[in-house]
């Protein structure tokens, strides 16, 4: 159907999230449509966060430094902490504004089916991050679906022993919906009135 050259870049671009074999067509024209320069700066640009974005040694979110921005601010507040699946989740709840403390990004959820357990992600990172016991409420905030629920029921138990508030993002978050796609209202909603994961950890 295409140039191999044409086939080739349709193929990769249709490797990205969301992106189907139509859109996948259709950016590939754009790219042959574009000018060199307009090419070579998003070319440049593409290695370049390969190249220069780390992950936050604290919290595991996107970061240009050691530290991430929200790791690096005073003002954020140090008793909670807000564990994620992803960076793009941490935007997610930036946005709504609902939510001042710190985040915990454990890099995916916890999927047998996709051979994804506990060990694979970030989760023995948070642990040390409890122990001084200044943080008061951990809230799981993994995405409403089988493995973002797995997630949290796992996080939930294996927090039972620390003294502190575990908390998951309440009403307004449908079923089997990714937090990234949810509006910044709903969202913040959820935020604001999230109810307790398992009442005070380590309580029955």
């Amino acid at each position: 159907m295409y140039d191999p050259v044409i086939g080739e870049l349709v193929e990769e671009l249709g490797r990205f999230p969301g992106v189907g074999p139509k859109s996948a067509q259709r950016i590939a024209y754009w790219v042959l449509d574009a000018d060199a320069e307009e090419i070579e700066q998003l070319a440049k640009v593409l290695v370049e966060v390969k190249r220069r974005v780390k992950f936050c040694k604290v919290c595991g979110n996107v970061a240009d430094d050691d530290l991430c921005r929200i790791c690096r601010d005073e003002n954020r507040d140090p008793t909670m902490i807000c564990v994620v699946e992803e960076s793009k989740d941490v935007i997610a709840i930036e946005r709504t504004r609902e939510f001042a403390g710190r985040y915990h990004v454990l890099g995916g959820a916890i999927s047998p089916i996709d051979g994804i357990g506990p060990d694979d992600l970030r989760i023995h990172e948070l642990l040390p991050r409890l122990a001084d016991g200044q943080v008061r409420e951990v809230i799981i905030a993994t995405d409403p679906n089988l493995e973002g629920e797995a997630t949290a029921t796992y996080l939930t138990r294996l927090l039972a022993d620390f003294d502190l508030e575990v908390t998951r993002p309440a009403s307004g978050l449908p079923v089997g919906g990714d937090l990234e796609y949810a509006d910044e209202v709903t969202l913040g909603r959820a935020m604001a009135a999230r109810r307790s994961s398992a009442g005070k950890a380590g309580v029955e």
